[in-house]
């Protein structure tokens, strides 16, 4: 079994049918060149890379941009559409003073299972104290945070408000609130590394820029930029596999990650293990 625990559904056909929204989404998110895809479409590309589950990341800075490039809303409808498949997240902009409310009922009301930050997009530093109501309820209902981590793609987002180091403040306040460093945090891989050894709360995952192709990018982070057994000895616990779907299929995200040669319990707890403790769906 394999959990990707890295989807943005921006090209999810069900949430695609009006243009003038789909338009808006992609040029926020910085997707071009892209068309929606039909759910079984999408279904039969997780299936190649024997995909169980997907944790689909929502989208929402509408203080700046009057509505989410994918609301909780959408989250909620995709995953009613395969509740098994789909687990989805919520997102809120902390700008905003309805933000712990709305936070509150996506999780009560949808019943979404964490919360999904970009501060690079909100131009918001992770210990900004807009933010702490949202970390106190993930605290209080027990919900896990993922964290955009490192340079960002997307439209008016700064890479200066997601370097890793300066999340270790709030990993270090909630210590029982799992946190995910998405994209190892690239290109500060290192500091990511060194969070990971110390806190046992924190997580990251593999949802990486492929600039020659997954399997390239991965043997430079996980082989050059950390030492050869940094994964194996020392972290392996705390890596989920991402596939960062739609800019990366997915099952090419998987070919590369096992192009590495890690043990077969390293990828066990890649794929599948490390995500299921993110989620405290397992011990």
């Amino acid at each position: 079994m394999v959990i990707d625990t890295h989807v943005r559904p921006a090209l999810y056909g069900p949430i695609c049918a009006d243009k003038g929204v789909f338009e808006k989404r992609c040029r926020e998110m910085n997707y071009h060149l892209m068309s929606p895809a039909p759910i079984e479409l999408l279904k039969k590309q997780y299936a190649l890379a024997d995909i169980s589950h997907v944790f689909l990341l929502p989208e929402d800075c509408s203080a700046e941009t009057l509505t989410p490039s994918i609301s909780n809303e959408d989250i909620f409808s995709l995953t009613a559409l395969d509740p098994e498949l789909f687990w989805g997240f919520a997102s809120v902009d902390p700008r905003k003073e309805t933000a712990a409310a709305q936070l509150r009922r996506a999780f009560t009301e949808y019943g979404l299972v964490g919360l999904y930050l970009n501060t690079a997009r909100l131009h918001m530093f992770p210990d900004d104290e807009r933010l702490t109501p949202l970390y106190e309820l993930c605290r209080e209902l027990d919900k896990p945070i993922v964290f955009q981590a490192g340079f960002c793609l997307e439209t008016n987002a700064l890479a200066k408000f997601c370097r890793p180091m300066d999340f270790e403040p709030v990993v270090n306040r909630y210590p029982t609130v799992n946190m995910c460093l998405a994209h190892v945090g690239w290109p500060w891989v290192q500091e990511t590394a060194a969070l990971l050894l110390k806190y046992p709360n924190l997580y990251t995952n593999t949802a990486l820029m492929s600039f020659d192709g997954p399997g390239q990018i991965y043997r430079k982070v996980f082989l050059e930029d950390m030492g050869e057994l940094w994964v194996e000895h020392n972290i392996a616990d705390q890596v989920m596999f991402g596939s960062d779907s739609p800019r990366i299929r997915p099952v090419r995200s998987k070919r590369g990650l096992d192009s590495l040669n890690f043990s077969r319990e390293t990828l066990e707890k890649i794929y599948c293990r490390n995500a299921l403790r993110f989620l405290k769906k397992e011990g």
